[in-house]
């Protein structure tokens, strides 16, 4: 089977995660081909998992005054912060058919490819249960999933920098005041790209997009023009609501 590859490209919140659910839905209707595409969040953004509260994990009025979206996903998982300028994200669509049955199988087949990216940049990465891959103990991507209408749906985030301290005003992760001690911790269990390497955000994607395609046929493309149309519908009915993003 040859999958679609969308290169990397820059959105906000709304409209990546409209794509997504767009491209889910066109691969159900066997309209679409199994795709790979690379994107980054332009404003930053948080976005919280599907079953989450979001006035419970974000600070809402502080991601206001900073600028920071925020839009809920249909994948599970914790908040997250997306720094525009602090990583690189993905998805991976296809038939379930095509991948593991297990959920921890079809996780560890996917961050194989991300560990196999990693690895061109010199930087040694493995795969942690459930669904995070870690560079000497600590983490430096985290995957989130769904299956729907037959489709299995992963994205996740590669980090090329950290910014603990943004990270910590817009979640509601304590109700401390920020300290440096929280700020020391954070940085214990996280890392990046460029703790690790020299390389640049375009030769991480470079990388990426080898380990996503080693071994695979494809082709570059992009959203067709239902595909489009679709994410347009989702972005205005859905993503950009109220009576999504704050549904719990």
């Amino acid at each position: 089977m040859k999958w679609r590859v969308i290169p990397l490209e820059t959105h906000d919140a709304y409209k990546n995660m409209s794509i997504d659910e767009a491209v889910l839905r066109a691969i159900a209707d066997e309209k679409a081909q199994s795709t790979i595409r690379f994107y980054r969040w332009k404003p930053s953004a948080v976005s919280i998992g599907t079953f989450q509260s979001m006035r419970k994990e974000v600070n809402v009025d502080r991601c206001r005054e900073l600028g920071v979206d925020v839009i809920r996903r249909i994948t599970g998982g914790g908040a997250v912060y997306h720094d525009f300028e602090g990583e690189i994200t993905y998805s991976i669509l296809g038939p379930m058919g095509m991948f593991p049955r297990g959920v921890r199988e079809s996780y560890r087949l996917v961050c194989g490819w991300i560990i196999s990216g990693l690895e061109q940049l010199g930087i040694k990465a493995a795969f942690a249960p459930i669904n995070d891959i870690i560079v000497g103990g600590k983490k430096i991507s985290g995957n989130a999933q769904t299956r729907r209408q037959g489709v299995l749906l992963q994205h996740g985030t590669i980090l090329y920098n950290t910014d603990p301290r943004t990270m910590f005003n817009v979640l509601n992760v304590s109700s401390e005041k920020i300290s440096d001690k929280m700020i020391k911790s954070a940085e214990e269990r996280v890392t990046s790209v460029s703790s690790h390497s020299d390389a640049s955000m375009q030769q991480l994607y470079e990388a990426l997009l080898y380990g996503f395609t080693k071994d695979k046929e494809f082709e570059f493309g992009n959203l067709s023009g239902d595909e489009q149309s679709s994410a347009r519908e989702l972005e205005g009915s859905v993503y950009r609501t109220d009576a999504w993003n704050f549904s719990r």
